[in-house]
């Protein structure tokens, strides 16, 4: 299976005129969103706590989150946001996507939408 990509924009909710856009690849296997931390930082967002994540390779890291607003397919969802290396390539992860009702077509490798968000 190939990767799928989408462009979505980071909002800082407390100040909404600062705002970072990157495309972001799709990963269903990931929980949260990650965002290079110089780009957050750039927007005037900063670390609100800490929270241990699991990496593919089964290890652990503690890494600083805080929340952050995301749109993309013309929808805005509130979300929690990693603090990534300022290199590191932007994850849009499953809670996102599934909070406004948007899954993966692995066969086209395509977001599509969902007739309504699951609320079972």
């Amino acid at each position: 299976m190939g990767m799928t990509q989408v462009t979505a924009r980071v909002t800082n909710p407390g100040d909404t005129d600062k705002n970072w856009e990157g495309l972001f690849l799709v990963d269903t296997g990931s929980i949260d969103c990650l965002v290079p931390g110089n780009k957050l930082r750039e927007i005037g967002l900063k670390p609100k706590g800490k929270r241990t994540y699991e990496l593919a390779d089964g290890s652990e890291i503690k890494m600083d989150v805080t929340v952050a607003e995301i749109e993309f397919m013309g929808e805005i969802v509130g979300v929690t946001v990693i603090f990534g290396k300022d290199d590191v390539e932007p994850i849009l992860g499953v809670t996102a996507l599934e909070s406004v009702g948007i899954e993966v077509d692995p066969q086209n490798q395509r977001l599509k939408r969902l007739p309504a968000v699951r609320l079972k």
